[in-house]
Formats: structure tokens, C-alpha cells, sequence
């Protein structure tokens, strides 16, 4: 991190891609270097500083552009917008192309989340609920050839469970991150592979809750997000969206 005139740069090296010139300038407005209506320096400022050509810094500024992170006004210049998660999260899919390790903290959040609800789920599931979870574990089993249908159901099932804690403040927990949650789904439930993977996790789920086992319960639902989110990680290495 460089500071010049009371602006602080990364400098990026020149055989850097343009994705990490964005992830750079996003870790400025993290750390408050830019606020939401500060004005950017000049794209030539900009390039010079940071040692990059300035094709590549205007490709990064129309990808930031592009997710709602800054506003180019023609003849005036590049401004930061407000930060406002609903303006960012429209495409987060770039962000967590830029940022794999985005990944692995939206599991934490899910596992640390999730498994207490499926614990405190079964303690509280009635049999009308375990019913419902039963048929969405059976037919999600029947569509796994069938990505739309099975996306379907996993939400559904999720949906379920947390209903069967009866708890009325997790809801608004999971609220927060219901559009992460649903990028990161569209993408692990297009693979074949995760989804046979989560008809067994989601039968050893059902399992636990019948047996109206608490801690079982959390530990299925654990293990079934780690499963989850080591099999996106592999596809998405595979298919060289991760760097």
C-alpha cells in the first residue's frame, strides 16, 4: 500500500490480470480508504501509481461499475456509490469469481447457522413437519437429473427445517443472506455429482430429526455443507473460475 496526496494505492504488478486490479480497489473501499461519494483519482493518476496500463485499470473500473461499487459519469469522473449490501449483491457471482475465499466464509456462516437450526429442529419438529421433509427428501431424490427441480427442493428443504425450529429470530438470520445463498446454490446444484452427494446428506438429515436427535442432527447438517462447499470448490477450480 502506497499513500500519495492523502490517497493510499496498491500497486500492482504489470503482469497482473485486470481481476486482480479489481480485487485491489475493492480492498481500498474496505478499508475506508474511499467512501461512498468520494471521487476517484484520474484513470492516468490511477494507472501510474498503481503500475498498470490504463486499459486494464478501465476494464476493472467497468467490472466495479458493473456490481454497483462505483458510478462512471461521463465528463466527470469515476465516484464511489453507497455501499448498500441490496446495490452490491446484484452480481455477486463476479465477486465471488474474483474472491474464492468468499466461498469458504459464506459455509462458516451456513455451518454455524444451519447446524444449530437442524439441532434445535429436532427437538421442536412435529410429525406433520417431518412428513413434509420426507417428501422433499424423496422427490429431490427423484429429480437429481434435474437441476431447476432440485434447486427447488434444496431451498425448500432447508426452508422446512428452519421452519420446524420454531424459533422466530433465526428466520431474519437467514434473511441476511438469502441472495449469497441462492448464487452459490445456482452453481453447486448445475453439478451433477453435488447433487447425488446432498440426496444421501439430506437423507442422513431426515434421519437424525426422526430419531429426534439434536446433536446427530447438527452434525449431518454440518458435514452435509462441508460436502457441499468442497465440491463447489473443486468444480469451479476445475473449470478455472477460482484463482
Amino acid at each position: 500500500m502506497k499513500e500519495e496526496n492523502g490517497f493510499n494505492y496498491v500497486i500492482v504488478k504489470k503482469n497482473n490480470t485486470m481481476e486482480i486490479i479489481v480485487a485491489n480497489l475493492i480492498d481500498l473501499i474496505k478499508e475506508r480508504s474511499l467512501k461512498p461519494g468520494d471521487k476517484l483519482p484520474p484513470e492516468r493518476e490511477l494507472s501510474a501509481v498503481m503500475h498498470v496500463s490504463r486499459p486494464s485499470l478501465r476494464e476493472a473500473l467497468k467490472a466495479l461499475q458493473l456490481i454497483n461499487i462505483i458510478d462512471i459519469r461521463q465528463g466527470a469522473g469515476a465516484f464511489v456509490k453507497n455501499l448498500e449490501p441490496q446495490n452490491i449483491v446484484e452480481h455477486l457471482d463476479i465477486v465471488f469469481s474474483l474472491d474464492s475465499s468468499l466461498y469458504h466464509d459464506l459455509y462458516n456462516a451456513r455451518r454455524v447457522l444451519e447446524s444449530s437450526i437442524a439441532k434445535i429442529a429436532a427437538e421442536m419438529i412435529t410429525e406433520q413437519e417431518l412428513n413434509a421433509i420426507e417428501e422433499n427428501v424423496r422427490q429431490a431424490a427423484n429429480a437429481v437429473n434435474d437441476p431447476e427441480k432440485f434447486l427447488e427442493l434444496d431451498y425448500e428443504l432447508h426452508n422446512l427445517i428452519l421452519l420446524a425450529s420454531k424459533n422466530r429470530i433465526l428466520p431474519v438470520f437467514m434473511q441476511s443472506i438469502t441472495k449469497l445463498n441462492l448464487i452459490v446454490r445456482e452453481k453447486s446444484n448445475s453439478n451433477l455429482s453435488i447433487r447425488k452427494r446432498s440426496v444421501v446428506d439430506h437423507q442422513k438429515i431426515l434421519d437424525a430429526l426422526k430419531n429426534r436427535d439434536p446433536q446427530s442432527a447438527a452434525t449431518a447438517m454440518e458435514n452435509h455443507l462441508t460436502n457441499v462447499e468442497t465440491g463447489l470448490i473443486g468444480a469451479t477450480m476445475n473449470e478455472g473460475e477460482v484463482k
